[in-house]
């Protein structure tokens, strides 16, 4: 009787120990899997988008005009803010613009070490709100000022027929799917 149960009972036992050593090894590829996964970049920016009209992100990723905008904000890591659902409105310097800027000061600007200041300038560039051309001109019209993303306001300007956003000069606006893209032949620093 002891020998037709150890017969019964090692199979059963082995079984039971290469099950455990298959749910260890599940788990340790699961791990490895999520680990993989969490460093991923997520995020609307990185959904696939199939509209008809680009969002301002996938716009400026397109533009030749706008290289050096899309490596500062791929380096601040703010792609996420670009592609909102909005309205938003975003006044995209050129690389022009940015050429303006010391070359040493913009080098400093892309490091990691200084991501958050990136941030800063670049959220001063994002409307949280709906602004059309038109409406832009009646702001300037009536003297008021543009909320920004960074917390700070824009004044917006008429200045012999040219529309101006924090003293930069709108050169070409773009409707996109979530709101739209005024290129600006300046970057608008923070006052702060």
């Amino acid at each position: 009787m002891k020998t037709t149960l150890k017969l019964i009972l090692w199979p059963l036992l082995t079984l039971f120990i290469l099950s455990c050593n298959t749910n260890a090894e599940k788990d340790k590829t699961a791990d490895t899997i999520t680990t993989e996964k969490s460093q991923e970049k997520t995020g609307q920016a990185f959904i696939d988008d199939k509209s008809a009209l680009p969002n301002a992100l996938k716009l400026a990723m397109g533009s030749e005009d706008h290289t050096t905008l899309v490596a500062a904000v791929q380096a601040a890591e703010v792609e996420n803010a670009l592609v909102n659902v909005g309205p938003l409105t975003v006044f995209a310097p050129t690389n022009n613009a940015f050429e303006k800027i010391d070359q040493n000061t913009l080098n400093d600007l892309l490091k990691p070490e200084n991501k958050s200041q990136l941030a800063l300038i670049l959220t001063n560039h994002v409307a949280p709100s709906n602004y059309p051309i038109e409406m832009l001109v009646k702001n300037a019209e009536k003297n008021r000022k543009l909320y920004m993303a960074s917390g700070e306001y824009l004044e917006v300007t008429n200045v012999n027929g040219d529309l101006l956003v924090g003293g930069t000069k709108i050169v070409a606006t773009v409707k996109v799917s979530n709101g739209w893209v005024h290129i600006v032949d300046d970057v608008i620093l923070p006052k702060n």
